[in-house]
């Protein structure tokens, strides 16, 4: 128990994250944000890759790559453009990007086939 504590207080804790800054010019800031942003409202809550095909379909030029996809997803994050809800269903998660104002879809109730239905 001893180590334990000593172990529990020798760690450093994470430093804060900053904030994330980016480097694009505001006008394509604000297009590329508008395109995510409509895909999310639209299509309802999406994955990080089904949000990229979406993208990759509309054709936008600002974002080169499905890493600065996400960049720009999570600096809508921190500005409470978007949020992140877990889906968690038995032993799998699934994270989810949605707008503030898409309601959430439940997901489908599969029967139990591990009891028969008795008359």
């Amino acid at each position: 128990m001893f180590g334990t504590a000593v172990r529990l207080f020798a760690k450093k804790p994470k430093p804060p994250m900053k904030p994330i800054e980016l480097t694009m010019p505001p006008e394509q800031t604000q297009t590329i944000t508008r395109v995510i942003f409509d895909i999310l409202k639209e299509h309802g809550p999406l994955t990080v890759g089904d949000t990229w095909e979406r993208v990759k379909v509309v054709g936008l030029r600002g974002l080169t790559s499905k890493r600065h996809m996400k960049i720009v997803m999570r600096w809508m994050r921190e500005r409470q453009k978007l949020k992140l809800i877990c889906n968690h269903v038995g032993p799998h998660k699934q994270f989810l990007y949605t707008t503030w104002f898409t309601k959430p879809q439940k997901p489908e109730k599969r029967p139990d086939t591990s009891r028969p239905n008795l008359p």
